[in-house]
């Protein structure tokens, strides 16, 4: 049995994508009812969110969703949730999916994407919660992320302590079983009155 109830999952709006990244959405989706566990997501109806959540659905499984009602008045969120949230801003968007979910997953997306998960990662780097989180690196997607940590630990600009903040792998199973064994380091452990982030 997993150790998440629900993992939020950061990923494309965008309908003009590869084939090979809706593969992987339904894959994912797929793995969490199979793991028995809820996706938090961004309530959309529409590229990899919605495949993602179509799948958990079509699956039995749990689907909560949070979309700004700037967006939600587009007519762009997805109706089939277990539960829809609608909120005032991004915001609020994104505090109310890291209050809901136990974990954090990046798939392939765009700038609203990679700033989502780099916010998370942000916030377990500082404790505000101890959450891990993960990159789905669906056909090498985010090598140059890797490798742009890899240099920024290198520069110290990372420290080596938070070069493994988010964990990556290339298939859902590889990387929820990474995420049930990620821990995030104690703000304790590494902070002092002399260091900067």
């Amino acid at each position: 049995m997993s150790r998440f109830g629900r993992i939020c999952i950061y990923c494309s709006s965008s309908d003009e994508i590869p084939p090979v990244y809706r593969a992987a959405a339904t894959a994912m989706g797929q793995k969490l009812v199979a793991d028995g566990i809820g996706l938090v997501f961004g309530g959309g109806r529409v590229g990899l969110m919605g495949v993602l959540a179509d799948a958990v659905l079509s699956g039995g499984g749990e689907v909560f969703g949070v979309i700004p009602e700037k967006l939600q008045d587009l007519e762009l969120g997805h109706t089939g949730c277990t539960e829809l949230h609608v909120v005032e801003n991004m915001h609020t968007r994104k505090a109310k999916m890291m209050d809901l979910a136990d974990a954090f997953i990046a798939m392939p997306g765009g700038y609203g994407t990679m700033e989502e998960v780099f916010e998370a990662a942000t916030w377990g780097q500082l404790n505000y919660h101890r959450k891990p989180v993960g990159l789905l690196n669906v056909d090498g997607f985010f090598d140059p992320i890797v490798q742009w940590v890899d240099h920024a630990v290198a520069q110290g600009f990372v420290r080596p302590v938070h070069a493994e903040l988010m964990a990556v792998a290339s298939t859902p199973a590889a990387l929820l079983a990474k995420l049930e064994h990620a821990s995030v380091p104690g703000l304790e452990d590494w902070m002092s009155p002399s260091s900067q982030e």
